[in-house]
């Protein structure tokens, strides 16, 4: 019988992310996931019983874009996702795969402990994933 070798979130996941204030503009966090290469922003807690959100480039595209809103005049808050669903590190990835695909995600943070330490993708599970079980 061949065993499975299980590959943890943690093992894959990305610590390339920015956590920002939702008050920021939506041109403040364009420029510092440009400046950083980050694929998301996390907007951080109000207060411990507040919740983590997250804006995609998809989530400015629909909000700000599309609308024919400036940058400069939108905050983050406007147009995150909240509360975000995030995932533990210790997810076997196959776990977390089948998390994005029932409930529609492409990204989640990695919390540990209540504080996020990464986030995790289709790309990461893939790219990463797939290289570790080979």
């Amino acid at each position: 019988m061949i065993e499975r070798q299980i590959i943890r979130v943690k093992q894959v996941m990305n610590t390339n992310f920015e956590l920002m204030d939702g008050l920021a503009t939506v041109g403040e966090g364009l420029q510092t996931m440009k400046t950083t290469n980050a694929r998301a922003l996390i907007i951080n807690k109000r207060h411990d019983d507040d919740a983590y959100g997250i804006v995609l480039l998809s989530d400015i595209a629909k909000d700000v874009i599309a609308e024919n809103r400036s940058p400069k005049r939108v905050s983050l808050y406007e147009v995150m996702s909240k509360p975000v669903i995030w995932v533990e590190p210790e997810l076997d990835i196959r776990y977390c795969a089948r998390l994005f695909d029932n409930f529609g995600l492409a990204i989640a943070p990695v919390l540990e402990q209540g504080t996020v330490i990464g986030v995790v993708s289709y790309h990461e599970i893939v790219l990463n994933g797939l290289v570790e079980l080979e």
